[in-house]
């Protein structure tokens, strides 16, 4: 299974919305993906793809299943949306970093162990996701806590969307010192499938920062925020969006979305995943065909 987390120290950058549209991507190869996305703010993956309806105390959710008071079945957490499974975030999550200590204090009280970053791998794995899912994609928030560890954890990979600015260098830079306390706590080896750099217009700053990024730069992506905007506005991919709601397609478009296809087949070939029905890439009227 291939399996990384979307994260940037920087804001703003992205970072959601590349998880939904690789997402995408992956489930138009013919490929079966699940997101759990984790982050409390209300513009989050869940509301991206509109699937932020319920939020109240009484349904069962993501935090409930990671602290063992689940009241369902981890299956009927999942909405389909564009061919993507998603676990949707939660209210909860906002208070997720109490609610894994209270549970912590409880289980070492009874003499039992409770790993606070270990629980949303815990969870993945009890539900048989490795085995039923070709791609799990977490989308953590940007700030360290229980949230982004639980995520690397489950995935032990990085996909990280990069600003190319010196903003972003320093987000990179950050990143790396984060990564390796994380590992050393841990004790595991967390590695960077890939460095995306977006908003890119091919200044010499730029260019030069994107120089000094050591990790895997499969593609650049150009300033996209009239896209990316709209997809947020109609709650959709980048591929539902120009298929849909656009008049007409631009070409610089269907170059981003052609982006998005080769960035999916890179990370699949990086843990010797072929998926069964690639499209084109930016072929946005592509059949999806789940195997």
């Amino acid at each position: 299974m291939l399996a990384y987390s979307t994260y940037s120290e920087a804001g703003g950058v992205g970072k959601t919305t590349t998880a939904a549209n690789l997402a995408v991507a992956h489930a138009r190869a013919g490929l079966k993906p699940l997101v759990v996305p984790l982050d409390p703010q209300d513009g989050d993956l869940s509301r991206l793809f509109g699937v932020d309806d319920q939020r109240t105390e009484s349904v069962d959710n993501i935090v409930r299943h990671m602290v063992r008071r689940p009241i369902g079945d981890f299956k009927d957490l999942i909405r389909t949306v564009e061919g993507v499974d998603i676990v949707p975030e939660h209210n909860m999550l906002s208070d997720l970093t109490e609610y894994l200590q209270r549970e912590k204090e409880q289980s070492e009280a009874m003499g039992e162990a409770f790993g606070i970053h270990a629980q949303l791998l815990r969870v993945l794995r009890e539900a048989g996701v490795p085995d039923e899912y070709d791609v799990l994609i977490c989308d953590p928030p940007a700030t360290e806590g229980p949230h982004l560890y639980n995520a690397i954890n489950a995935t032990r990979s990085l996909v990280i969307p990069v600003e190319p600015s010196a903003k972003g260098r320093a987000a990179v830079e950050g990143l790396e010192a984060l990564v390796a306390g994380f590992e050393d706590q841990l004790d595991i080896k967390v590695g960077v499938l890939a460095g995306i750099p977006i908003g890119f217009k091919n200044t010499r700053d730029q260019n030069a920062i994107l120089g000094e990024i050591d990790y895997p730069i499969p593609e650049i992506i150009g300033e996209r925020s009239s896209l990316m905007e709209g997809c947020w506005m109609k709650q959709c991919s980048a591929f539902e969006y120009v298929r849909t709601h656009r008049d007409r397609r631009r070409d610089y478009e269907i170059e981003t979305l052609a982006q998005f296809d080769r960035l999916a087949r890179h990370l699949e070939t990086e843990v010797g995943i072929e998926a069964p029905n690639p499209p084109e890439p930016g072929d946005v009227d592509h059949e999806v065909m789940i195997t």
